[in-house]
C-alpha cells in the first residue's frame, strides 16, 4: 500500500512500536518454530537437505520478526507482496520437508497474520481463507491430510496471533488520538493568545500613539499642563496593557464592559473625535458583557486608525451593541482583519455573529448581535 501524500518522506509503522519491542513481541512468537529447527537438524535426511530444512525455518523467523516490520513500514505494494510470496515458498519447503506427522503445518499461521497485515483492507479476509485453504490442500496433497483438532489448532493460532497484532494496533490508534487532541489544545491556545494579544495591544497602542500625538501638538504650542497630563496618561496605559498582556498570558485577563467604554471615550476624545457613548451597561446581561466588551475596543480601535472621522457614536441593548462612526472606513470587499475575525469567534460562542461594512450615509458600522432568549430572530444579511 503506498504512502498517502500526507506521509511523504516520512516512515509510519501502524503499530507505532519501537523496533526493539516489536522484535521482542514478534521473537517471543517466532519461538513456537524452533522445535523444527532441532528436528531438521537430527532427522534422518541427508545433510543437504536438513541444512536445507533449517535454512528455511531460519528464513522464515527472519522474514516474520524482521521483514514484516519493515514491510509495514514502508507500504510498498511490490515489497510486500514480495515478502508474502518469500514467505509463502518458505512455508512449503518447511512443510513438505518435515510433513504434517511433525506438525510442520501449523507454521502456516505466520503466513496467516503477514497477511493478514499486508494485504489491503478490502481484501485481507479473501487473502486469509484463500492462505488457509490452501495450506490445508497442500498438506492433504503431500502428507497424510489434516484431522479436525490439527484445522482447529491452526486456526486457533492463526487467530491468537492476530488478535495481539490488532491489540497493538488499537494501541497506537489510542496513543495517535491523544497526540493529536495535545496538538490540537495547542493550536487553540495559541490561538486564544494571538486574539487576545491582538485585541489588547490594538486597542493600547493605537491609544497611546494619538495621545502622544496629542502631547506633542500641546508642546509645541507650550501648553505644558496639559501636555503632562497626556503623557501621564500615556504612561498609565503603558503601564495598563502591559499588566493585560500579562493576565492574557496568563489566561485570566476578562473584558470590562464599563471599563471599555470609558477607555473609549478617553481615547476617541484624544483623537479628536465626537463620542456618544451609552452612560450605563446593566441593561446587557452579564454573560454577554465580556463580548460587547471586545466589540466596542475593535470598533472604537478602527475609527481612530482608519476612519478619519468626526463623531462616532456606541449603541447598547440587551442582545446588540453597534459601533458606528461618519468616517470613510474600508470599501467593500476589502478582507476581514485579525480582529474581526477574532469577534466572530467570540460572538458565535454565544449564539451570535458580527456584521460589518460601509453604512448608506457613507460612515462605518460594526454590529454584533446574540440571539435573544425568548426565541429565534431571523438572521439579517452581511452588509459588507
Amino acid at each position: 500500500m503506498p504512502p498517502s501524500p500526507g506521509d511523504a518522506g516520512e516512515v509510519r509503522d501502524p503499530t507505532r512500536l519501537h523496533p526493539r519491542r516489536w522484535y521482542v513481541m514478534s521473537g517471543g512468537w517466532s519461538l513456537l518454530l524452533t522445535p523444527w529447527i532441532y528436528i531438521g537438524a537430527t532427522s534422518s535426511q541427508p545433510i543437504v537437505v536438513r541444512v536445507l530444512l533449517v535454512l528455511a525455518v531460519l528464513a522464515y523467523i527472519a522474514c516474520f520478526v524482521f521483514g514484516l516490520y519493515e514491510a509495514m513500514q514502508r507500504k510498498q505494494r511490490l515489497f510486500s507482496a514480495a515478502l508474502l510470496v518469500v514467505m509463502c515458498v518458505l512455508w512449503l519447503v518447511t512443510a513438505a520437508g518435515f510433513g504434517a506427522q511433525d506438525g510442520a503445518v501449523y507454521t502456516v499461521s505466520y503466513l496467516l497474520v503477514m497477511v493478514i497485515a499486508l494485504v489491503p483492507a478490502p481484501w485481507t479476509t479473501v487473502a486469509a481463507v484463500v492462505a488457509f485453504c490452501g495450506a490445508v490442500g497442500f498438506d492433504w496433497l503431500v502428507g497424510d491430510g489434516l484431522t479436525g483438532p490439527d484445522v482447529f489448532g491452526m486456526a486457533a493460532i492463526s487467530i491468537a496471533m492476530r488478535g495481539q497484532f490488532w491489540l497493538v494496533k488499537a494501541n497506537s490508534q489510542l496513543r495517535e488520538a491523544r497526540e493529536e487532541l495535545a496538538r490540537l489544545a495547542v493550536a487553540a491556545e495559541r490561538e486564544r493568545m494571538a486574539r487576545d494579544l491582538h485585541d489588547v495591544l490594538g486597542h493600547s497602542l493605537t491609544t497611546i500613539t494619538v495621545k502622544a500625538g496629542l502631547a506633542r501638538r500641546l508642546l509645541e504650542r507650550g501648553d505644558m499642563g496639559r501636555a503632562a497630563e497626556e503623557v501621564t496618561d500615556v504612561e498609565q496605559l503603558g503601564r495598563q496593557a502591559l499588566g493585560e498582556v500579562r493576565s492574557t498570558v496568563a489566561a485570566n485577563r476578562v473584558a470590562s464592559l464599563g471599563r471599555e467604554l470609558a477607555g473609549a471615550r478617553e481615547a476617541l476624545r484624544a483623537a479628536g473625535i465626537e463620542a456618544d457613548l451609552p452612560a450605563a451597561v446593566d441593561n446587557v446581561p452579564p454573560d454577554r458583557q465580556q463580548a460587547f466588551a471586545h466589540v466596542v475596543r475593535e470598533g472604537v480601535t478602527n475609527t481612530i486608525r482608519h476612519s478619519g472621522a468626526g463623531n462616532c457614536t456606541v449603541r447598547l441593548t440587551p442582545t446588540s451593541v453597534e459601533v458606528v462612526d461618519d468616517g470613510v472606513g474600508s470599501p467593500d470587499g476589502t478582507p476581514a482583519g485579525h480582529g474581526l475575525s477574532g469577534l466572530t469567534e467570540r460572538l458565535a460562542a454565544i449564539g451570535g455573529w458580527v456584521d460589518a461594512g460601509p453604512t448608506p450615509s457613507g460612515g462605518y458600522r460594526l454590529r454584533a448581535e446574540v440571539l435573544p432568549r425568548t426565541g429565534p430572530v431571523r438572521r439579517p444579511e452581511p452588509a459588507g
